[in-house]
């Protein structure tokens, strides 16, 4: 596990430096939307997407500077998602990552158009990929913006703010949180199998799609089980928000017990799928253990 966190560690260093170039030449000033924007983007973090579009491509055979952009455009996605969240109509949450949420750091209406502008400097970053295929950078186009709107991360959000204060089912609590966390983890491990000599190589595919499809619901499984055993220090938000908002959890479904074997069983889902895909695997098999594990 150390040299897992020793290259996760790589990986957050490597797509900081990257996005506070992609600043260089950006501003807007007198208007603090710029500064909005990266702030959200480098508040911190554990890098997750970016370092499951980094080891899926590396293993694959791509190309590391290509995965630099892709790796950029999902965080973008991703803090644009935070900040929304983090708004008053939504989870109305005041801390992110220890820091002061954006909509408290700045305003309201900055936040918003914060987050708005994050979602097309994405794709922006996509189109700029150097030496790659069109084929690919229009796979990619469409892989983003699928997970990211009403067929995922969007849709997801929609499903969980209508759930609050009424008791769901584990069928339409998966569906929620397969589509609000799953989505956009399952693109990242997929925006790295796209932009590999292999992209289209349909076993391998379909392996990693298990292998993703079994990790996201793990992460939101381990989110639901940190809002009860976190620390507010550790986590770098307020623990107990889902208890005080009513909403639906895994612990609240199955117990905090049953929480943790179904997120024990997800991650031997996702191990399985792994191997058989006939490459090294190991980064990606102690992600998923560390996705079960972590304690933010």
């Amino acid at each position: 596990m150390r040299q897992f966190n020793e290259d996760l560690q790589q990986t957050q260093e490597r797509i900081n430096v990257f996005l506070e170039n992609q600043f260089l030449n950006l501003d807007t000033s007198p208007s603090p939307l710029s500064e909005a924007m990266k702030y959200a983007l480098l508040l911190g973090g554990k890098r997750i997407r970016p370092f499951l579009v980094y080891e899926t491509g590396k293993m694959l055979g791509a190309d590391i500077q290509q995965l630099d952009y892709i790796a950029a455009a999902i965080e973008c996605i991703h803090a644009y998602s935070l900040i929304h969240d983090d708004l008053p109509a939504m989870d109305n949450d005041s801390l992110r990552r220890g820091q002061a949420t954006c909509h408290i750091a700045f305003d309201e209406a900055t936040a918003i158009l914060a987050g708005d502008a994050l979602q097309p400097f994405a794709f922006e970053l996509l189109t700029k990929i150097p030496n790659l295929s069109s084929e690919q950078k229009l796979k990619l186009i469409e892989t983003l913006a699928n997970a990211s709107g009403i067929n995922g991360m969007c849709f997801g959000q929609s499903l969980d703010l209508i759930s609050e204060q009424k008791q769901v089912t584990l069928d339409e609590l998966e569906q929620i949180h397969q589509n609000k966390t799953g989505a956009l983890l399952k693109a990242a491990v997929k925006l790295g199998f796209i932009c590999s000599p292999h992209f289209q190589d349909n076993n391998i595919d379909k392996k990693l799609t298990d292998y993703a499809d079994a990790i996201g619901l793990a992460f939101q499984v381990q989110d639901d089980i940190l809002d009860i055993e976190g620390d507010t220090e550790i986590i770098g938000k307020n623990v107990g928000a889902d208890i005080l908002a009513d909403k639906s959890t895994y612990p609240k479904l199955l117990g905090l017990e049953g929480a943790k074997q179904k997120a024990q069983n997800l991650y031997l889902k996702a191990i399985e799928a792994l191997n058989s895909i006939g490459f090294d695997t190991y980064v990606l098999q102690e992600l998923a253990k560390f996705i079960i594990t972590r304690k933010s």
